[in-house]
């Protein structure tokens, strides 16, 4: 097992750090970007911060980057609530090129007889070998979302994921790493549930569904 590393402060060992939230705490709105980096802190034993915007607290700084770097591991798989289908892309005037939404992290096109694919942040014709287009496409998108414009369901898989990786990367310690797959164990297993909730409701709501369903 892992020892907790001095304290940047005092020099002095930290005590042993709580790998989830605080016990008794009460949650009533969503997680917030600011609280998920204080949960990554708290489970090494730091101190909460009140801003995002410092800097110079490396401990805050490696958190938050930690929690980027899983929110963008997550949202590339794919879900309904980031996923934009059909999605209409407009031909540039000046040069006929594509270009992708800043937050496109997948993309694909579906066109007879044209192969399409993503190149950088445009799209390119194989078939034609060009990155002109005469016309609109249409495409289904992956697009990357701030961490809260997530479900609330997607936001806790982040913090928990983040926490064990921030916690292992920081102490190393292998009796927390344990603990924590199991609450993303459970975590990701609710967001699925979420996502199968949401898809069913879409396709109920569907209008194009529900004309076949009355049949």
């Amino acid at each position: 097992m892992g020892c907790c590393r001095p304290s940047s402060s005092n020099g002095s060992t930290k005590p042993k750090p709580r790998a989830s939230r605080k016990r008794g705490a009460v949650q009533t709105t969503p997680t917030t970007e600011l609280e998920a980096v204080n949960i990554l802190l708290n489970t090494i034993g730091e101190s909460p911060v009140n801003s995002l915007q410092n800097s110079a607290h490396v401990d805050a700084s490696t958190a938050r980057r930690t929690l980027a770097e899983v929110n963008r591991a997550i949202q590339t798989e794919g879900w309904h609530w980031n996923t934009e289908t059909d999605y209409p892309l407009q031909p540039r005037m000046e040069d006929g090129n594509v270009l992708l939404p800043a937050n496109t992290m997948r993309c694909s096109v579906k066109e007879p007889g044209r192969d399409i694919v993503q190149r950088g942040n445009r799209l390119y014709d194989r078939r034609a070998h060009s990155f002109t287009f005469a016309s609109a496409v249409k495409a289904d998108l992956v697009l990357l979302l701030e961490f809260e414009d997530l479900p609330q369901a997607a936001r806790e898989l982040c913090v928990i994921r983040a926490a064990r990786i921030f916690q292992q990367r920081v102490l190393g310690d292998g009796e927390l790493y344990q603990f924590t797959v199991r609450d993303e164990l459970k975590a990701r297993a609710d967001l699925l549930e979420a996502e199968s909730e949401s898809l069913n409701l879409n396709i109920l709501t569907n209008s194009a569904v529900a004309r076949v369903l009355d049949r």
